[in-house]
């Protein structure tokens, strides 16, 4: 048998004991090897070896062969054999680096022993290592682990480079460094992008990167870097790029320092993001929440904030505030005749004017910053409401005169659709200190003064003065504000709980009327009395009525406990024609059981025209809604009469609980009302308790039912569910 038929015979015996391959290695995540040697044993041997170590091995006998398996395969790793007929291996190896696959595959290309030139060609081709023949099958196949291992490395470091890259990319991210000894400034491919240079590996001068800021944040960055260079502190700002394009981006930077042993400055080290979107979105949020979208002009939130700056900067250097408050008089009726584009377009013509009627000189507040003293302000609040902050008065004059340039500035005709138009206006002036101290009550001035001037025929300007508060100026203005505020939806209902105190549960709630008028809270008793005397006291009880019905229900839809609410109405309501049928639409309306709703009358207004009365509680009654007399007690009720009222509850009125004490008159008349309330068979409640005396000595005379802050305030909804929540938690808690 020749030497090389032993070898043969020798290995087959070889692969025939060693186990089966195992087929693992196929997947796609095995490290893959092309050997490719023209000598069938050579290369036989070699796979052998590299097999047994667990790598799969793709063979190839020439170099056209190679390349194909290589087009094929992508192996992780190539064996080449230096000396080949045709292709040799340092010619493979150049073929494999022209292609993008190839790049950077590693390469071993196997030499003669002490084969010099072969060596440098092979490096000369691209190859990343060379492996000398021998028998020696260990070192070959550490010598192929060691360079995978590398290239997974590399590959690692690629792709997590990428990652970064990508992120930074994402994040319109670079990164810099400033050598002060090379004077380079080292960029990344991201950062020398926002700076609009082309990326350098060698780095810039610190001249080309200065170019590229804005001239106008020139001075400001160069003081940020100089601080850094002095190594006072880590500095960040925002400057501006200008782009060879035209265009401007707004850069983010932030930079630290590296210091030397001795603590000098050698580097500095920063960051540059783009935030050029960002910033124009921040704008865009800014402008939506502080600008009308119409006009363009400060909101109300934005001009409340205007004016208390100025407040605050008016104090410190005792100079004058002044407010005008606006209202165009005829704006309405072009809206009604010529359509809401065409109110529209009035609107923003009327913003230009008085903003072109301020002060001459002056600046006018649409983006300024208020912390400049000396800046007025035009905004518009609403509808066609506009106000006018003026800084810095010296005298109020001042603000009537800027008040009359505006009447006279809107006198010219405006032209809305080819059509010219004629609109007036009624201006409220107020000042700083003399009629407000804090916004709320400047505005309330000057809001007051306009309707004096709407009241005494419109188009005109008149000043605050403490007279229009309590005279009958003041009643017509909350008459015209009462209309806008069911327009505009600024009523609210509070609730306050009743409770039995024999079980400390809530049974029912009395819905009582709040006036959200701007950022103030008017109670009842300031518009109350002036809608009972305009008639307007008709509407608020419809829409109270309608907004309990709409609670109860909500309350069964949220799956909450609902709780009858009780309502006060005007003696008048029950006086109008078709106002129980009113009440029964709405139950009905809102799929409301009629024992949910009470309906509230006072003693008082009852006994006024009791005949007429009478026939609407009874079919209110007999429809199974609750009545009470509220009051009870200050009136002065016939008994024939009260004993004919189809009533459910007398409530004790909050006047004989206020002084309630053992031995006192009011206890009599309390004890009084409730033996009445029981000999009627009525339910008996009193409100306005207070403390925990009061509501012990009602108890020991028969009323249990009670309302008052002693249980709690009148609460608007959200706040009286909480409420509600608690007492149950707490009962449960009791229970347990």
């Amino acid at each position: 048998m020749s030497s090389l038929q032993s070898i043969s015979s020798n290995y087959s015996i070889t692969q025939q004991l060693s186990p089966v391959p195992d087929r693992r290695f196929e997947r796609s995540d095995v490290e893959r090897v092309l050997l490719v040697d023209d000598e069938p044993l050579s290369r036989l041997l070699t796979k052998a070896a590299l097999e047994d170590a667990g790598l799969v091995v793709t063979e190839a006998g020439d170099g056209e062969e190679a390349l194909h398996e290589f087009r094929r395969e992508s192996p992780a790793l190539v064996v080449l054999d230096a000396i080949m007929p045709g292709m040799s291996g340092f010619d493979v190896c150049r073929a494999l680096r022209d292609t993008p696959q190839g790049k950077h595959v590693p390469v071993l290309i196997l030499t003669g022993l002490n084969d010099e030139e072969s060596v440098a060609a092979a490096y000369d081709a691209g190859a990343t290592d060379f492996f000398v023949r021998s028998t020696q099958w260990t070192l070959l196949v550490q010598r192929c682990r060691y360079l995978l291992r590398a290239s997974r490395m590399r590959a690692e470091l690629e792709r997590s480079e990428s990652r970064v890259l990508k992120a930074q990319r994402i994040a319109r991210l670079g990164i810099w460094e400033w050598d002060l000894n090379s004077r380079r400034l080292f960029a990344s491919a991201e950062c020398a992008a926002m700076l609009d240079l082309t990326y350098q590996r060698e780095g810039f001068k610190p001249r080309m990167v200065w170019t590229a800021i804005h001239r106008d944040d020139r001075s400001r960055v160069c003081d940020f870097l100089k601080r850094a260079l002095e190594g006072i502190a880590d500095v960040r700002f925002d400057c501006t790029v200008a782009k060879r394009d035209g265009s401007n981006r707004i850069i983010h930077v932030e930079a630290e320092a590296e210091l030397d042993h001795l603590g000098k400055v050698i580097r500095l080290h920063g960051i540059a993001q783009d935030i050029t979107e960002r910033c124009a979105a921040e704008s865009q949020i800014r402008q939506l929440a502080n600008y009308d979208s119409l006009t363009g002009l400060p909101n109300r939130r934005y001009f409340r904030e205007q004016l208390q700056t100025a407040i605050e900067i008016a104090s410190l250097e005792t100079s004058g505030v002044g407010v005008l408050f606006l209202d165009l008089d005829n704006f309405k009726r072009i809206n009604d005749t010529l359509g809401h584009h065409a109110g529209d377009a009035l609107l923003k013509q009327v913003a230009k004017r008085i903003t072109a009627c301020l002060r001459t000189g002056d600046s006018v507040a649409r983006n300024s910053d208020l912390s400049v003293p000396g800046v007025d302000s035009v905004a518009r609040l609403g509808g066609d409401e506009f106000t006018v902050m003026l800084t810095r008065l010296e005298s109020d004059d001042v603000a009537h005169g800027v008040a009359h340039r505006l009447l006279h500035g809107l006198q010219a005709p405006f032209v809305l659709d080819g059509q010219e138009c004629f609109v007036s206006a009624s201006v409220g002036v107020a000042c700083y200190p003399r009629d407000g101290s804090d916004v709320d009550e400047l505005l309330r001035a000057a809001d007051l003064a306009m309707y004096s001037v709407k009241d005494a025929g419109r188009n005109g300007m008149k000043p605050y003065s403490p007279a229009l508060v309590s005279g009958p100026q003041h009643k017509l203005e909350l008459h015209n504000a009462l209309h806008r505020a069911l327009e505009r939806e600024e009523l609210r209902l509070y609730y306050q709980p009743q409770i039995d105190t024999l079980t400390g549960r809530i049974v029912a709630a009395e819905a009582l009327m709040r006036w959200q008028r701007g950022d103030t809270l008017v109670p009842p008793n300031d518009f109350i009395p002036v809608a009972q005397e305009t008639g307007l006291i008709l509407a608020l009880g419809d829409w109270a009525i309608d907004h309990a019905c709409k609670q109860i229900s909500r309350w069964r839809a949220e799956g909450k406990t609902p709780y009858p609410i009780a309502v006060n109405i005007s003696a008048n309501a029950f006086q109008t024609p078709g106002f129980v049928a009113k009440v029964a639409n709405c139950l009905r309306h809102h799929g409301v059981d009629p024992e949910m709703l009470e309906l509230e009358i006072t003693e008082t207004m009852l006994m006024q025209d009791l005949q007429q009365t009478l026939r609407a509680l009874d079919e209110l009654s007999t429809f199974g809604i609750k009545l009470s007399v509220d009051d009870f007690g200050t009136g002065y009720s016939s008994l024939s009469y009260l004993r004919k009222l189809p009533l459910d509850t007398l409530k004790i009125d909050r006047s004989f609980v206020k002084e309630l004490y053992e031995g006192s008159d009011d206890e009599v008349i309390v004890s009084a009302i409730a033996a009445l309330a029981r000999a009627l068979g009525l339910r008996v409640i009193a409100e306005g308790v207070e403390t925990a005396e009061q509501a012990a000595l009602l108890k020991v005379h028969g009323c249990f039912l009670m309302q008052g802050y002693h249980f709690s305030r009148p609460l608007p909804i959200d706040a009286f569910d909480k409420f509600v929540e608690g007492l149950a938690a707490e009962e449960k808690a009791a229970s347990a």
